[in-house]
């Protein structure tokens, strides 16, 4: 299976309330997910996160379908190159 590396933001309004959901999700697909950044906007309830995944079309359309079905939650993401199996 052909695995991509992928980069993938997400957008969390009312982070404190869909955190422990939006974990849950970045659990359930971290062994595709190579690196997290994430960065918190306290003044509006908002935060940030980008992921590197190396994963499949699939895997990585599981991922965000899986976010983007939490309220508040949106995600957007680019392939960068193949990767080298």
């Amino acid at each position: 299976m052909n695995r991509d590396i992928c980069i993938v933001g997400i957008l969390v309004d009312e982070r404190s309330c869909q955190a422990p959901e939006v974990q849950e999700v970045l659990t359930k697909h971290g062994s595709r997910i190579l690196s997290r950044n994430g960065i918190p906007d306290p003044g509006k309830e908002r935060g940030i996160i980008t992921l590197t995944m190396q994963a499949s079309d699939e895997e990585r359309i599981s991922l965000e379908n899986d976010l983007n079905g939490i309220g508040g939650v949106y995600t957007k993401s680019f392939c960068l190159a193949k990767a080298i199996e």
